[in-house]
């Protein structure tokens, strides 16, 4: 039997595939691959068929090329990527496979289509929301919600050209540049083409949720919700939310992380996600009641994955695997999570890398897990907004929960990437 990842360029994806390489290699399955761009990707899977893996007519004429001299049979089809979710649900459609439908693969990704689905199911928590066109309709949307607002993309990833905005006059400035980056800067998007013509280039604008931001990771069996680990984020939030630093275990009472367990559940229902992981991110209004952000038909990326295993002992993407393949996943996790703490690292100013400080020390450290550093010297870094993942992160551990945020702090001092 055979396995397809559909996959896209990214860094960070080494682990996930060295991980797929060695299930399928434990299981007699072979690993193929799609993507545009092979390089060391390649030493992981078994074939690779070359495709803009964006483009879902694209992708499905190459994988029909691959698989017309395949001698095992496809079981399965996976991607670790948020902009491929909807190119791997066509392809499980067209050849029968478990996986999530494109019509949820499609609301999962279209923000007005995801708020469009939890308001028509009535009991998924959400902002007041509107899709504008142009500054003059944001401003009369943003006095029927009042200030402040959120304006964001319909389509994207990673909080990109997503901006808390206070006032008029910012809005009316800020909103061009964020209507021109919400769409220029996801041309390359799947479904850009259908979502650009459909809201006449419009994006979101959004009642702003105070209060504290969470992540909650899920597994989804036959229409059950598993929630696996819940992730804090204590680190106050930029304008533009850039993820610096999240822990697991959650420190909320059990009887809120209770209501945010019934609300994914209820998320999950409402998009139709019933098979594979999820990835829900919240804002607790009044430090209690969940508010929807969003929510991604898939496994949570960067190094959500390594912090989940180290902490609850719930192997993701082993449990993905089995979903993918029809077989029975192990979820498990362990009665006592362990305290684990990751931090996504930027530099402080944009650049030519001439230096990564402190990375020996930090990688001997005997709390530190992993330690990623994705670019080299010489590289040219950039700093939030204008980019949405960190040049590397680093997993770390502390006695109890309440001593990751000292650790996390003695990391941001002692570990840092200058820039020329």
């Amino acid at each position: 039997m055979s396995i397809l990842l559909v996959h896209k360029k990214n860094l960070s994806r080494r682990l996930l595939l060295a991980k797929a390489r060695e299930y399928t290699q434990r299981h007699g399955d072979r690993l193929l691959m799609i993507m545009a761009d092979p390089t060391w990707e390649a030493e992981y899977v078994d074939r690779v068929g070359l495709a803009d893996t964006t483009s879902i007519e694209e992708t499905l004429k190459a994988c029909k090329a691959l698989l017309a001299d395949e001698t095992e049979p496809v079981t399965a089809v996976i991607t670790l990527s948020e902009f491929c979710v909807p190119t791997a649900a066509a392809i499980a459609a067209e050849y029968g496979l478990p996986s999530v439908s494109e019509q949820t693969a499609y609301a999962a990704r279209d923000k007005f289509a995801m708020r469009s689905a939890f308001a028509a199911a009535g009991d998924v928590p959400q902002p007041k929301f509107a899709l504008v066109t142009d500054a003059r309709q944001a401003v009369e949307q943003a006095e029927q919600l009042g200030y402040p607002v959120i304006i964001k993309p319909v389509i994207g990833a990673h909080s990109m050209f997503v901006q808390k905005i206070d006032n008029e006059q910012e809005l009316v400035e800020a909103f061009p540049e964020i209507q021109k980056g919400a769409w220029e800067g996801f041309a390359f998007d799947p479904l850009y083409d259908q979502t650009y013509e459909r809201y006449n280039g419009g994006i979101l604008i959004e009642e702003f949720v105070g209060g504290t931001e969470i992540s909650v990771e899920s597994l989804i069996v036959d229409g059950v919700t598993h929630s696996i680990a819940i992730h804090d984020k204590p680190l106050p939030q930029g304008t533009t939310f850039e993820e610096v630093y999240a822990c697991t275990p959650t420190r909320l009472p059990a009887e809120t992380v209770e209501k945010i367990y019934a609300a994914t559940a209820a998320c999950h229902r409402a998009l139709g996600i019933t098979t594979g992981a999820s990835h829900v991110e919240w804002r607790l209004r009044d430090g209690k009641e969940p508010v929807i952000l969003e929510a991604g038909a898939r496994m949570g990326g960067g190094p959500i994955y390594r912090s989940v295993l180290l902490s609850t002992g719930v192997d993701m993407l082993e449990a993905m695997l089995d979903l993918s393949t029809g077989r029975t996943p192990t979820i498990d996790p362990r009665p006592e999570p362990t305290p684990i703490g990751f931090r996504n690292i930027f530099p402080e100013k944009p650049g030519t890398l001439t230096e990564i400080v402190g990375a020996e020390e930090t990688e001997a450290s005997d709390d530190v897990h992993d330690l990623e550093i994705l670019r080299g010297i010489g590289d040219t870094l950039d700093v939030p907004p204008n980019t949405y993942e960190g040049y590397g992160h680093v997993i770390f551990t502390a006695p109890d929960i309440e001593r990751l945020d000292a650790r996390f702090a003695e990391l941001l001092r002692t570990l840092r990437l200058e820039t020329r």
